[in-house]
C-alpha cells in the first residue's frame, strides 16, 4: 500500500510532470533560441499535452497503443541518427573529450554524495525497465512468451541506445557545454546538422510526447489495479461502458501530475522520487528471495536464476547505504512521503466499521463519478464477485443487463 501510495502522490506525476516540461522546452526552444523559454509558457503547453493524452487515453485503448507504437518508431530513428553523426564524428577524428585523459579528468572532484545523486537520477532516467509489468492483462500471452521477450529485447536495445547516444554527444559538447544547455539534441544538431537542425527538437518532441503516452498508460494500469484489490477508493476500479478504459484512474493520475505542475520543484523532487523507487525496487526484490526460500514449489508463470536478483540486491545495498550517509536529508525526505501513506491506511483500509454516515458519504460520492465518467466495474470485477446471485437472479433481464 505504501509504494502504491507513494506511486500515486508524488512518483509518476513527478514523473510524467518531468517529460512534459523536457517535452514543451524542446518545442519552444526554436522560438526562444537565445534564452530558457518563458516559465508560463512551458507550464501551459506542457498541461495542453497532458490533457490531449489523458483524452486519448480515455477515449481508446488502441488509440494509446497506436500512439505508442508509433512514436517509439519516431524515438528510436532520431536517437539512431545522432548515433550515426556522432560515429562520422569519430571517424574524423573529433572525439577529443572521449579520449581518456579528458574523459577521465574531473573538472570537479565528486564526493560520495555527488556520486551517490548521480546513480539515484540515473535509476530515475531507466525506471521505465519495469513498466511493462503492470499491463500484463491486456498482453497477448504474457507469461510464456510475449512478456520476457520483450523484457530482453527492450532493456539491452535501451541500454544500448543511451549509451551510445551519449557518446556522440561528447563528440561535439564537452561536459560544461552538455550540463548548461538547456535541450542538449538541439544544442547538438544546431552544432552538427546545420539547415537540418529542426530535426532535433521535433524528434525529441515526438519522443517525450510518446513517452508521456506510455506513463499515463501505465500508471493509471497501477491505480486501477490498487483499487480492484480494495487500496484505493473503488471508483477507480472502474471501466468505461463502451471505450473499456479505466477513465477515474486516467484522471486521478493526471490531475495529481497538474498539481505537482502547478506548485512543485519539479526537478528537485526527481531525487526524492529515485530514492522511493529505489527503496521499494529493493524490498520486492528481498520479498521474491524470500518466498523463493520458503515456498520453493509454489507455482511460478515466469523464473529466473537467484543469481540475477541477489547481484541486484547487492548493487542496491551499496548504493542505499552511500545515500543514506551521503544525502540523509535527501533520503529523510523520501522516507516522510512514504511514511505520510500510514495514516491513511489506516483510516482509510484498516478502519472496517466506519459510522454509516462516513459509507454514505463514500457510496455517494461513487455514485456521482460513475454517472460523471459513465463507468461501471469491469465483468467479474469487485462488485460483480460481492454481489449474491439470488440477488441478481430476482431482477427481470433487463434490468440485469442495464446494471
Amino acid at each position: 500500500f505504501l509504494l502504491l501510495w507513494s506511486a500515486v502522490l508524488i512518483m509518476y506525476p513527478t514523473s510524467l510532470a518531468v517529460i512534459a516540461l523536457t517535452f514543451s522546452n524542446y518545442v519552444l526552444q526554436p522560438v526562444f533560441p537565445n534564452c530558457i523559454p518563458p516559465y508560463n509558457a512551458s507550464r501551459i503547453l506542457s498541461m495542453v499535452c497532458l490533457l490531449l493524452l489523458t483524452w486519448v487515453n480515455s477515449s481508446s485503448v488502441r488509440w494509446a497503443t497506436r500512439i505508442q507504437d508509433i512514436f517509439t518508431a519516431g524515438k528510436l530513428l532520431a536517437l539512431a541518427l545522432i548515433i550515426i553523426v556522432g560515429f562520422i564524428q569519430i571517424f574524423k577524428g573529433n572525439y577529443k573529450e572521449l579520449t581518456p585523459s579528458n574523459a577521465f579528468n574531473f573538472w570537479m572532484t565528486p564526493s560520495v554524495g555527488h556520486l551517490a545523486l548521480a546513480f539515484l537520477q540515473g535509476s530515475f532516467a531507466f525506471s521505465g525497465w519495469n513498466f511493462l509489468n503492470y499491463v500484463t492483462e491486456e498482453l497477448v500471452d504474457p507469461r510464456r512468451q510475449n512478456l520476457p521477450r520483450a523484457i530482453f529485447i527492450s532493456i539491452p536495445l535501451v541500454t544500448f541506445v543511451y549509451t551510445f547516444t551519449n557518446i556522440a554527444y561528447f563528440t561535439a559538447m564537452s561536459p560544461q557545454e552538455l550540463l548548461s544547455s538547456n535541450a542538449v539534441a538541439v544544442t547538438f544538431g544546431e552544432k552538427l546538422l546545420g539547415y537540418f537542425s529542426w530535426v532535433m527538437p521535433v524528434s525529441v518532441a515526438l519522443s517525450t510526447f510518446g513517452g508521456i503516452n506510455g506513463y499515463l498508460f501505465t500508471s493509471s494500469r497501477l491505480c486501477f489495479s490498487g483499487a480492484r484489490e480494495g487500496h484505493l477508493p473503488s471508483l477507480l476500479a472502474m471501466i468505461h461502458v463502451k471505450h473499456c478504459t479505466p477513465i477515474p484512474a486516467l484522471l486521478v493520475c493526471c490531475m495529481a501530475t497538474l498539481v505537482i505542475m502547478l506548485v512543485g520543484d519539479t526537478y528537485t523532487l526527481i531525487n526524492y522520487v529515485s530514492f522511493i523507487n529505489y527503496l521499494c525496487y529493493g524490498v520486492t526484490i528481498i520479498g521474491l528471495i524470500v518466498l523463493r526460500c520458503k515456498k520453493p514449489k509454489i507455482f511460478r508463470p515466469i523464473k529466473v536464476n537467484l543469481l540475477i536478483p541477489i547481484t541486484y540486491l547487492a548493487f542496491w545495498a551499496f548504493l542505499l547505504i552511500f545515500s543514506l550517509y551521503s544525502e540523509p536529508i535527501v533520503c529523510g525526505v523520501g522516507l516522510i512521503i512514504i511514511l505520510t501513506g500510514v495514516p491513511v491506511f489506516f483510516l482509510g483500509i484498516y478502519w472496517r466499521n466506519k459510522p454509516k454516515s462516513v459509507n454514505r458519504l463514500i457510496e455517494s460520492m461513487t455514485c456521482w463519478g460513475q454517472k460523471l465518467c459513465f463507468v461501471v466495474y469491469p465483468q467479474g470485477g469487485v462488485a460483480a464477485e460481492e454481489e449474491a446471485p439470488s440477488a441478481r437472479s430476482r431482477q427481470p433481464a433487463s434490468e440485469t443487463d442495464t446494471r
